[in-house]
Parts: structure tokens; sequence; C-alpha cells
């Protein structure tokens, strides 16, 4: 946990207004969630915090490429990652966590650590089918494209013909 003690914002004493972060991310970022579906990658995080009297608004700006196996035939590729997101922190009397990208910190917060967030959000880029880049042009999507009617019934099996009758 010690490699994640970098993806921290140091809020306190931060002036209102718009401020710009940078971060890094590389194959020792994923090694540090267990069970990962990421092993490897690298890129940039980009975060563009507003902060007012009330809230904290930090923009994600995550590019980069990371590394997923084939389906289809277990082969490595390079996968790109381009995605921006939000997270809200309001000011409030107890932390709590009101969605899924709103939370509830005390106003002697002194950082916002970023680390999980960054992990999350490239993780939902992950597509539920990963295919290599030589598959992305099929149309079937792994099923069975018939052209009519009579071309379903031609391709029954005759043996099922004898227990239609």
């Amino acid at each position: 946990m010690k490699a994640l003690e970098i993806y921290k914002i140091n809020i306190f004493g931060l002036k209102n207004g718009t401020h710009k972060f940078d971060f890094g991310f590389d194959n020792n970022f994923f090694t540090e969630f267990k069970n990962s579906l990421v092993s490897k990658g690298k890129g940039t995080c980009e975060i563009l915090m507003n902060k007012t009297d009330s809230m904290i608004t930090l923009k994600f700006n995550i590019f980069g490429i990371i590394e997923l196996e084939c389906d289809r035939t277990l082969e490595l590729f390079d996968y790109p990652i381009d995605v921006s997101r939000s997270i809200i922190y309001k000011y409030g009397d107890e932390e709590k966590e009101l969605s899924e990208d709103v939370f509830v910190i005390l106003k002697k917060t002194q950082e916002i650590r970023i680390d999980s967030f960054l992990y999350e959000i490239i993780n939902l880029e992950i597509p539920m089918k990963k295919l290599h880049p030589k598959f992305r042009d099929e149309d079937t999507d792994g099923e069975m494209i018939f052209s009519s009617e009579s071309d379903k019934e031609k391709s029954i099996d005759p043996r099922w013909e004898a227990l239609k009758k």
C-alpha cells in the first residue's frame, strides 16, 4: 500500500478555485489491488479540482493503455482508455457516501485519496466482451445469422424431423 501513498491530494489550506493535479499509473499501480482484472497498463490521470466553501468537485481525465486478455483466443492485447468522470465531495457533520460519485467529508479533512477512484474508473472501462482488435469488425457477436425462415428450416438436423412426426 506504500506505492499508493502518492495518490492523494492535500486539500487542507488550498484556496477556493480551480487546481490541477497530474498522476501517472503503471504496472505497479495495478499490483496493489488484489484480484485485479488488469495487471499491466500505463497512462496518466489529470485531475481538475474546483474547491468552494461547501464542496469539492474532482474531474478525472484518464488516458492510457491497459493490457487485456481476449475472451476468444486468450491473446493479450492493448486496450486504449480515454475517460472522464467526476466525483463530488460535500462538507458535512459525518463522513458518508451519498451515491457512487457523491461523498460527504468533514470540514477538517486534510487530504483526499484518489487511488481507489482511479482504479475503479479504469476497471469500469473494461468491456464485458474483451475481443482482440482483429475481431472487432465481426457483425455476428458469436451468434448465427439466418437470412430467412427457409434457411432455418434447412439447418434443422434430419434426426429431429422424425421426432416432429
